[in-house]
Protein backbone atom coordinates (compact mmCIF):
# COMPACT_ATOMS: atom_id res chain seq x y z
CA UNK A 1 0.00 0.00 0.00
CA UNK A 2 1.17 3.67 -0.96
CA UNK A 3 1.48 6.29 2.03
CA UNK A 4 2.18 10.29 1.22
CA UNK A 5 5.63 11.14 3.08
CA UNK A 6 7.53 8.26 1.67
CA UNK A 7 11.33 8.83 0.47
CA UNK A 8 10.91 7.40 -2.65
CA UNK A 9 7.70 8.27 -4.40
CA UNK A 10 7.31 5.90 -7.66
CA UNK A 11 4.59 7.47 -9.96
CA UNK A 12 3.07 5.04 -12.53
CA UNK A 13 0.05 6.60 -15.17
CA UNK A 14 -2.92 4.81 -15.12
CA UNK A 15 -4.86 4.74 -18.48
CA UNK A 16 -8.37 3.49 -18.19
CA UNK A 17 -10.72 2.25 -20.96
CA UNK A 18 -9.89 4.94 -24.08
CA UNK A 19 -10.70 2.04 -26.03
CA UNK A 20 -12.60 2.67 -29.39
CA UNK A 21 -15.61 1.06 -28.14
CA UNK A 22 -15.76 3.34 -24.88
CA UNK A 23 -14.75 6.62 -26.43
CA UNK A 24 -16.97 6.73 -29.26
CA UNK A 25 -19.39 9.60 -28.66
CA UNK A 26 -17.40 11.33 -25.40
CA UNK A 27 -16.96 14.91 -24.74
CA UNK A 28 -14.50 16.20 -26.18
CA UNK A 29 -13.48 12.98 -27.31
CA UNK A 30 -10.41 13.86 -30.12
CA UNK A 31 -9.30 16.36 -27.38
CA UNK A 32 -9.10 14.42 -24.90
CA UNK A 33 -7.24 11.73 -26.76
CA UNK A 34 -4.57 13.95 -27.94
CA UNK A 35 -3.97 15.33 -24.41
CA UNK A 36 -3.81 11.47 -22.88
CA UNK A 37 -1.02 10.86 -25.82
CA UNK A 38 0.67 14.06 -24.90
CA UNK A 39 0.33 12.40 -21.12
CA UNK A 40 1.70 9.08 -22.18
CA UNK A 41 4.26 10.47 -24.61
CA UNK A 42 5.82 12.86 -22.06
CA UNK A 43 5.94 10.06 -19.01
CA UNK A 44 7.84 7.60 -21.60
CA UNK A 45 10.21 10.55 -22.22
CA UNK A 46 10.74 10.98 -18.24
CA UNK A 47 11.12 6.82 -17.78
CA UNK A 48 7.47 6.80 -15.82
CA UNK A 49 6.01 3.56 -16.05
CA UNK A 50 2.57 3.47 -17.94
CA UNK A 51 -0.14 0.80 -17.13
CA UNK A 52 -3.31 0.24 -19.57
CA UNK A 53 -6.44 -0.64 -18.18
CA UNK A 54 -8.96 -2.14 -20.57
CA UNK A 55 -12.63 -3.42 -20.54
CA UNK A 56 -13.49 -6.94 -21.56
CA UNK A 57 -16.74 -6.17 -22.00
CA UNK A 58 -16.66 -4.29 -25.16
CA UNK A 59 -15.34 -7.57 -27.43
CA UNK A 60 -11.35 -8.58 -26.79
CA UNK A 61 -10.16 -8.84 -30.21
CA UNK A 62 -13.16 -6.64 -31.90
CA UNK A 63 -12.42 -3.42 -33.16
CA UNK A 64 -14.30 -1.92 -30.01
CA UNK A 65 -11.65 -2.92 -27.75
CA UNK A 66 -8.25 -1.39 -29.49
CA UNK A 67 -6.66 1.74 -28.17
CA UNK A 68 -8.55 4.84 -29.47
CA UNK A 69 -5.86 6.61 -31.83
CA UNK A 70 -3.59 8.25 -31.48
CA UNK A 71 -2.76 6.08 -28.30
CA UNK A 72 -0.69 3.02 -28.47
CA UNK A 73 0.47 0.87 -25.89
CA UNK A 74 4.75 -0.19 -26.54
CA UNK A 75 6.47 -3.29 -25.17
CA UNK A 76 6.75 -3.76 -21.83
CA UNK A 77 3.99 -1.96 -21.03
CA UNK A 78 1.29 -3.75 -19.00
CA UNK A 79 -2.38 -4.48 -19.22
CA UNK A 80 -4.69 -5.17 -17.58
CA UNK A 81 -8.20 -6.48 -18.43
CA UNK A 82 -11.25 -5.59 -16.31
CA UNK A 83 -14.39 -6.61 -15.88
CA UNK A 84 -15.77 -4.07 -13.65
CA UNK A 85 -15.49 -0.52 -13.36
CA UNK A 86 -13.05 -0.72 -10.26
CA UNK A 87 -9.96 -1.56 -12.38
CA UNK A 88 -8.96 -3.42 -9.03
CA UNK A 89 -11.84 -5.84 -8.88
CA UNK A 90 -11.03 -9.06 -9.86
CA UNK A 91 -7.56 -8.11 -12.04
CA UNK A 92 -4.13 -8.18 -11.52
CA UNK A 93 -3.79 -4.37 -11.15
CA UNK A 94 -2.45 -4.26 -7.35
CA UNK A 95 0.19 -6.92 -8.26
CA UNK A 96 1.61 -5.06 -11.56
CA UNK A 97 1.73 -1.86 -9.28
CA UNK A 98 3.72 -3.50 -6.38
CA UNK A 99 6.13 -4.78 -8.98
CA UNK A 100 6.52 -1.41 -9.99
CA UNK A 101 6.82 0.25 -6.37
CA UNK A 102 3.75 2.29 -7.03
CA UNK A 103 3.13 4.85 -4.72
CA UNK A 104 1.47 7.60 -6.99
CA UNK A 105 -1.08 7.07 -9.57
CA UNK A 106 -1.69 9.57 -12.03
CA UNK A 107 -4.98 8.12 -13.66
CA UNK A 108 -6.27 9.64 -16.66
CA UNK A 109 -9.09 8.00 -18.72
CA UNK A 110 -12.97 7.37 -19.57
CA UNK A 111 -15.81 6.85 -18.30
CA UNK A 112 -14.97 9.45 -16.09
CA UNK A 113 -18.31 8.45 -14.00
CA UNK A 114 -18.15 5.29 -13.68
CA UNK A 115 -14.91 3.36 -14.16
CA UNK A 116 -12.52 6.36 -13.61
CA UNK A 117 -14.39 7.33 -10.51
CA UNK A 118 -14.13 4.15 -9.11
CA UNK A 119 -10.65 3.24 -9.67
CA UNK A 120 -9.42 6.73 -8.25
CA UNK A 121 -11.35 5.86 -5.02
CA UNK A 122 -10.48 2.67 -4.72
CA UNK A 123 -6.72 3.52 -5.36
CA UNK A 124 -6.89 6.31 -2.67
CA UNK A 125 -8.94 3.78 -0.35
CA UNK A 126 -6.03 1.59 -0.50
CA UNK A 127 -3.58 4.25 -0.03
CA UNK A 128 -1.74 5.25 -2.75
CA UNK A 129 -1.70 8.90 -3.58
CA UNK A 130 -3.45 9.64 -6.86
CA UNK A 131 -2.98 12.75 -9.33
CA UNK A 132 -6.22 12.89 -11.64
CA UNK A 133 -5.31 14.63 -15.14
CA UNK A 134 -8.53 17.03 -15.56
CA UNK A 135 -8.15 17.50 -19.30
CA UNK A 136 -7.68 13.76 -19.99
CA UNK A 137 -10.89 11.53 -18.90
CA UNK A 138 -14.16 11.77 -20.15
CA UNK A 139 -17.64 10.71 -20.53
CA UNK A 140 -20.57 10.22 -22.82
CA UNK A 141 -23.86 12.10 -21.67
CA UNK A 142 -26.58 10.35 -20.04
CA UNK A 143 -29.92 11.48 -18.03
CA UNK A 144 -30.85 10.26 -14.56
CA UNK A 145 -34.62 10.20 -13.35
CA UNK A 146 -35.74 12.53 -16.65
CA UNK A 147 -33.04 14.77 -15.92
CA UNK A 148 -30.56 15.18 -18.57
CA UNK A 149 -26.49 15.10 -17.86
CA UNK A 150 -24.21 16.17 -20.22
CA UNK A 151 -20.68 14.89 -20.70
CA UNK A 152 -18.67 17.86 -20.32
CA UNK A 153 -21.19 18.26 -16.29
CA UNK A 154 -19.96 14.59 -15.52
CA UNK A 155 -16.35 15.97 -15.96
CA UNK A 156 -16.73 18.94 -14.20
CA UNK A 157 -18.49 17.26 -11.36
CA UNK A 158 -15.89 14.31 -11.27
CA UNK A 159 -13.34 17.04 -11.29
CA UNK A 160 -15.31 19.19 -8.40
CA UNK A 161 -15.70 15.98 -6.25
CA UNK A 162 -11.84 14.68 -6.69
CA UNK A 163 -10.61 18.08 -5.91
CA UNK A 164 -12.49 17.48 -2.52
CA UNK A 165 -10.49 14.21 -1.81
CA UNK A 166 -9.12 13.53 1.68
CA UNK A 167 -7.52 10.87 3.26
CA UNK A 168 -5.24 10.76 6.51
CA UNK A 169 -1.73 11.13 5.19
CA UNK A 170 -2.13 10.97 1.18
CA UNK A 171 -1.79 13.53 -1.24
CA UNK A 172 -4.33 14.23 -3.98
CA UNK A 173 -3.80 16.33 -7.31
CA UNK A 174 -5.85 17.68 -10.10
CA UNK A 175 -3.52 19.00 -12.76
CA UNK A 176 -4.21 19.06 -16.69
CA UNK A 177 -2.13 16.75 -18.67
CA UNK A 178 1.01 19.01 -19.16
CA UNK A 179 1.38 19.84 -15.62
CA UNK A 180 0.93 16.91 -13.67
CA UNK A 181 4.05 15.59 -11.75
CA UNK A 182 5.22 12.87 -13.56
Amino acid sequence: MAASGRHSERTVVLVIDMQVGVMTGCADEHGVLARADALVRRARDLGTPVVWVLHDPVGVGTPDWELAAPLRRVEGESLIQKDYRDSFAETALREVLDGLGATRLVIAGAQSDFCVRTTMQRAAADGYDVALVSDAHTTVGTQWDGVAISGEQIVAHTNMYFSGLRYPGQSFELETHDAVRL
